[in-house]
């Protein structure tokens, strides 16, 4: 079993540093290319990652164009109940890089934060 599990985006920089960070300190990771229909977080997942996350559940729900273009507001994503409804029903918004080692996870953003996180 992987060390440390990454929820990447490879269309996202932010999402490559972790993927690159982790490749440079020899760490044992594993990559969910989340935005891929057969690797999207179910429920489960979802509800394992927020129980581990150091930051607020409302946090994990990028606040992008897409966002906005869904007709999406904060207020629509305060609780852990509508946070894991809003991410089933558009996984895109998932917020990336998503790292988890053992009962802890982090958004990784700011980059600063993933070297810390692996112990870099």
């Amino acid at each position: 079993m992987s060390q440390v599990t990454i929820f990447h985006n490879p269309g996202c920089s932010t999402s490559k540093y972790a993927v690159e960070q982790a490749e440079q300190a020899g760490v044992d990771y594993q990559v969910v290319k989340y935005m891929l229909k057969a690797e999207r977080p179910t429920e489960e997942q979802l509800n394992e990652i927020l129980d581990k996350l150091e930051d607020p559940p409302t946090d994990i729900v990028r606040r992008d164009a897409n966002f906005k273009k869904l007709g999406l507001t904060d207020q629509m994503v305060e609780t852990r109940e509508q946070v894991l409804a809003v991410l089933l029903e558009h996984p895109a918004l998932l917020q990336r890089p998503i790292l988890l080692k053992g009962d802890r996870a982090i958004i990784g953003r700011p980059k600063s934060r993933v070297p810390i996180f692996l112990g870099v």
